[in-house]
């Protein structure tokens, strides 16, 4: 006789709700639930499966301007060889960071995986070069975290979550006021122990320093460069977050961290050598600032909006670039025909 009963599924059903829950019932007090989103701009329906942060996670892959961020530089221009950082690479890395501390701290993986994936969408070409290339033509600094927020609001509005925006409003340790939850803290400390670990790496390989050359006490403190580096580090975060009961890390790994992050700005990011290189950047997007200002009619449609003036179109379009299609474009408008 042939049963009707079905056996047993092996697979469950977690819809929205049930996340929701597992949420309420599983995070860490100080961490943020989805269901306390301030919530969006524009209010939506909630989804059937996905939380709001999670939905935002999926948004942000979808733009095109996180597609664009495998063709922008981190710190070594048009490298030759495949394995260098780009900025797509390096936001994959600090979303895996990011995450890894919040499993452990019990806070929101989906809210921190988002802003993580958000950080730096809208960062111009050649790095932070590019950020001083643009300044001169706003009031103040021109700062790719506040250009990310306007691509994700503004350029391509994907109607994020008021946190996600938040935590990629203040990710930069330069921006007061700090992120309001700690799932953007977390952002904040991932980042910085994914440049330095993996620019590191990179200027090990390209030669512009050697392991002779790094502080000792990185050494003594962070062991071997690579994953080692990262595991003291997370753990340092993670361990005394546990002790003060908010994302901090431990003092003395921080004071070490910064002995470090000094070093690579003197002998890596600001080295003497790199500067016409730095040069030569500059003058190509203050060339195409110029040119677009001068001629906003060749900005393309989608960053013409109705709200913004001429600078700002032409900063909106040329921070978009990558790094090659900078070039490209520059040299179409500015090389003579013929010259090689």
């Amino acid at each position: 006789m042939v049963s009707n009963l079905h056996p047993m599924s092996a697979m469950i059903r977690r819809t929205r709700e049930v996340r929701e829950q597992q949420e309420r019932d599983l995070l860490a007090p100080v961490a943020t639930r989805s269901t306390d989103s301030r919530g969006r701009e524009h209010p939506e329906e909630p989804d059937t499966y996905r939380t709001a942060f999670e939905r935002d996670r999926d948004r942000i892959l979808h733009t095109k301007a996180f597609r664009r961020l495998k063709h922008k530089t981190q710190v070594f221009v048009n490298p030759e060889g495949d394995h260098y950082v780009t900025r797509l690479t390096h936001t994959l890395q600090v979303t895996q960071v990011g995450r890894a501390m919040a499993a452990d701290l019990g806070l929101n993986e989906e809210l921190t995986e988002a802003i993580c994936l958000g950080h730096d969408v809208g960062h111009s070409p050649f790095g932070h070069t590019g950020e001083e290339a643009l300044s001169p033509y706003v009031e103040g600094e021109w700062l790719h975290s506040e250009q990310s927020v306007r691509v994700l609001r503004v350029l391509e509005p994907v109607n994020l979550s008021w946190e996600v925006l938040d935590g990629i409003r203040a990710h930069s340790w330069k921006i007061d006021p700090p992120p309001a939850t700690p799932e953007g803290m977390l952002c904040r400390f991932a980042d910085r122990i994914a440049y330095l670990t993996h620019d590191v790496d990179d200027a090990l390989r390209a030669g512009v320093i050697g392991r002779r050359d790094l502080p000792e006490r990185a050494l003594d403190v962070f062991g071997e460069p690579g994953s080692d580096w990262i595991g003291t580090m997370i753990d340092a975060v993670v361990d005394e977050s546990i002790r003060q009961g908010s994302v901090v890390m431990n003092p003395a790994v921080a004071a070490t961290m910064q002995q470090l992050r000094d070093f690579m700005f003197e002998r890596v990011y600001l080295r003497p050598e790199s500067r016409p290189q730095q040069e030569r950047a500059i003058a190509v997007i203050r060339n195409l600032v110029d040119y677009f200002i001068e001629h906003p009619d060749d900005v393309p449609d989608t960053y013409r909006l109705d709200d913004a003036d001429a600078v700002e179109r032409a900063i909106d379009y040329v921070s978009g670039m990558t790094d090659r299609y900078a070039l490209r474009v520059h040299d179409s408008l500015f090389r003579p025909e013929g010259i090689d």
